[in-house]
């Protein structure tokens, strides 16, 4: 019994030091060891479920077990205007070191880590804030366009001659970039904590044994979902299985998709309301709907069907 709760301690000590922030210096560091992390894996970004929510590359964290993978998602900001710094290793001494993530009104400085999806090593070109409004740059992100409509195409960002390289740390052996100016700037900004939809999604990561490098060897088969909810993740898999084997006509599956993405807009506006959270109420209520969705893709799957939505 000690030993369980010895593991369960080191365990939630290690998720807090991943989320102390760097709030002026990247050399700030987190944790420290001697192991090098994993290569980035190579993966698919999934469709943005709702407007105004923005993009948080996957990472290598560790934890008691060694280096986990916590998925890429799409996360809510937590004010209108901020944008997401993301985490990174740091080889400096013989140790590497991880300089946790941020929010904050201008991109900092991650190592020049090529995470994907707009964040190349410096800077972010998947998208901007305009006023209030969040435009998506489809160029280089996946967005669900029957629900977000705030997109462009701005194809001039993309680095055609650049061998994609997924070294996941900075320094010697890794990536050899060193802050710019504006960086520098950035990083003396006020810096904002990540939500708690993001500490929620490296807990349930780090309890996933598939998650651990050891388990998957750098390739972890989930390695981005698209949203923290993995009731949501599931069922946009059964929906994608359903379509692959031809049990879901198109019509159906559009339905379907609708009615998903009129789920997620709903918690979003709830969470909006409630500072971040969902009440117990609402808790219930988006379950109750998930559970009718369920159902319906069941029915749909194995009703005998011509298309006529």
């Amino acid at each position: 019994m000690r030993s369980l709760l010895r593991f369960r301690h080191l365990l939630l000590l290690s998720l807090a030091l991943m989320f102390i922030l760097p709030i002026v210096s990247h050399a700030q560091v987190a944790v420290s060891i001697t192991v090098a992390p994993p290569a980035i894996p190579v993966y698919v970004q999934p469709a943005c479920p709702v407007e105004g929510y923005l993009w948080t590359p996957g990472y290598w964290a560790w934890g008691p077990a060694g280096y986990y993978w916590v998925p890429g998602v799409w996360i809510a900001p937590p004010h209108v205007g901020l944008l997401w710094t993301p985490g990174y290793w740091g080889f400096v001494g013989g140790v590497y070191g991880w300089h946790a993530g941020y929010w904050g009104p201008h991109i900092g400085f991650y190592g020049g880590i090529n995470y994907g999806f707009g964040y190349g090593g410096v800077g972010f070109v998947g998208g901007a804030w305009r006023g209030n409004v969040f435009a998506y740059n489809t160029a280089v992100v996946h967005v669900n366009e029957t629900v977000v409509h705030n997109v462009y195409i701005d194809r001039t960002v993309i680095n055609n001659t650049t061998v994609v390289n997924r070294t996941s740390f900075n320094g010697a052996g890794g990536v050899m970039a060193r802050p710019t100016t504006q960086e520098q700037v950035a990083m003396r900004e006020q810096h904002f904590q990540p939500t708690t939809d993001q500490v929620s999604h490296q807990m349930s990561a780090s309890h996933d044994h598939t998650m651990l490098a050891s388990e998957n060897h750098g390739t972890p088969q989930h390695a981005a979902f698209a949203s923290v909810n993995q009731r949501e993740f599931n069922q946009q898999q059964r929906i994608a299985n359903g379509v692959r084997s031809g049990q879901l006509t198109p019509g159906e599956t559009a339905h379907i998709e609708h009615q998903e993405a009129q789920i997620h807009q709903e918690v979003h506006n709830d969470r909006a309301a409630n500072d971040g959270h969902l009440t117990q109420q609402e808790h219930k209520q988006i379950e109750r709907q998930q559970n009718h969705e369920s159902r319906e893709i069941s029915n749909d799957k194995h009703n005998d069907k011509s298309d006529h939505h």
